[in-house]
């Protein structure tokens, strides 16, 4: 098989689906997981090139099979896009240790099992890691302890995979988003939240899962050959600023 394969974790919705698309329109092959079978059947649908996996990534066993059949199906393997994550909000005095794991063992857990699972076939491609973190890991905010933190350590952990990686040929990459249209961040951000994160984007406004997506894929095309142990910080210019924006805006 000639054309390249990618595997995207958390693909039957948002920015995974809208990266597993962007491979397929690229001419690439795409093994898209996530453990919400249903979800993840209904987007596969119709998409010629994609194969369905249901897995649960923070699952050792899971992720093994994963790889197991990707790697049966298409025999090689030159993109691994760790999208998989969840997102529980709450003020650090009531993030209790159930909170704390849930968010770690799919966050931070599940890019560390997929991306020592897939190295073997990696190094065979001389292929990429892209990891997706969030603004959130570059800079805190209110009741984001467990979420923050776990985006942070993907960071760390990107930096890490591209040192120890690098001499085998194999690039690790980093995406940070900031405010995204999702469907999640539009049933969940109010107006006056909307309008906060308006004031302080420079660019007056949410991205597109679509734009995330354009990201991603630089990263793990043959464009970004030289680029390795990076943080891309796709946010409208959120973490560029400094305080007080808004007030010199009005």
């Amino acid at each position: 098989m000639s054309a390249p394969v990618a595997l995207v974790t958390g693909a039957a919705r948002g920015i995974g689906l809208a990266t597993a698309r962007g491979f397929l329109r690229e001419g690439w092959h795409v093994a898209m997981a996530d453990r919400d079978g249903d979800e993840l059947m209904r987007a596969a649908e119709g998409l010629e090139g994609a194969l369905p996996i249901i897995a649960d990534v923070s699952r050792p066993d899971q992720v093994a099979r994963m790889m197991a059949e990707a790697l049966a199906h298409y025999s090689r393997l030159d993109a691994l896009v760790n999208n998989a994550g969840v997102a529980e909000f709450g003020p650090i005095e009531v993030c209790d240790f159930a909170m704390w794991r849930r968010v770690m063992e799919t966050n931070l857990d599940g890019v560390f099992l997929c991306s020592q699972a897939a190295i073997p076939a990696l190094r065979e491609s001389r292929g990429a890691i892209v990891n997706i973190a969030s603004i959130s890991g570059l800079r805190a905010s209110t009741l984001r302890v467990a979420y923050g933190t776990s985006k942070a350590a993907v960071i760390q952990l990107t930096k890490q995979q591209a040192v120890e990686l690098g001499e085998y040929g194999i690039r690790a990459n980093c995406v940070a988003p900031g405010p995204v249209n999702t469907k999640l961040a539009l049933a969940v951000h109010t107006p006056e939240i909307r309008a906060a994160y308006h004031d302080a984007l420079p660019l007056n406004r949410y991205g597109s899962e679509e734009e995330i997506a354009e990201a991603i894929l630089f990263l793990c095309s043959p464009r970004a050959s030289y680029i390795t142990g990076q943080v891309l910080a796709a946010d409208g210019g959120f973490e560029a600023t400094g305080v007080g924006l808004p007030a010199l805006r009005a």
